[in-house]
């Protein structure tokens, strides 16, 4: 595999050589709410992998012309607080941050002679939704290997037009979540868009 990967986060492509990201060791505030720079960042969420866990999704692409020469594990996390919520309600709360780490995938290792198995962090990427702050109420942040702040993707990035489409739930692919999905069914929350999408899979 190659030393230098492209990923894609969010429709957008950046180089992240592996072996550079520094594993979620830096100190965390004490609460897993947003927390912003002054010229508007967000800081890195150091203990999110404490968080709940919601799914691992393997070189998964929404783009059927997208080619990888390597495979891609997705890990999506959320704070516990916004999770303790969605359950209770079908819906993201004020200040809910989901985080998908990307990791490079290897078939090759130790005694694995078949599948794939997760290896360095190459990419992550925070949704994190903040009324006040954003007039959409979210916002992604990207970060780079040696990142102690993300910079906030532009509003125009085709991220932001594909979760308004086509999440399940409040610009969030809640449908990629198992655990989630008949949660949010049985409070009667999924968006018009998903439902919509799923009646016209149904007819062909």
């Amino acid at each position: 595999m190659s030393r230098n990967i492209q990923v894609l986060l969010c429709g957008l492509f950046f180089a992240a050589p592996l072996g550079l990201w520094r594993e979620a060791t830096v100190a965390a505030p004490a609460s897993s709410a947003p927390h912003y720079t002054r010229d508007g960042g967000l800081a890195f969420p150091a203990s999110y992998r404490t968080w709940t866990f919601l799914t691992s999704g393997f070189d998964m692409s929404y783009s059927a012309s997208m080619r990888m020469d390597h495979h891609m594990f997705d890990n999506v996390f959320v704070n516990p607080d916004s999770y303790a919520d969605f359950v209770r309600t079908g819906t993201w709360p004020d200040k809910t941050m989901l985080v998908m780490e990307q990791r490079a995938g290897q078939s090759r290792g130790s005694i694995n002679k078949l599948g794939a198995f997760q290896r360095e962090i190459v990419g992550v990427e925070v949704h994190v939704r903040d009324d006040a702050r954003f007039p959409g109420r979210w916002a992604f942040f990207a970060f780079g290997p040696s990142d102690r702040t993300g910079t906030m993707l532009p509003p125009a990035a085709s991220c932001y037009a594909c979760h308004s489409d086509h999440a399940a739930v409040d610009t969030t692919f809640v449908q990629f979540y198992p655990t989630l999905l008949p949660i949010a069914e049985r409070h009667g929350t999924l968006s018009h868009g998903y439902r919509s999408e799923l009646r016209d899979a149904g007819s062909h």
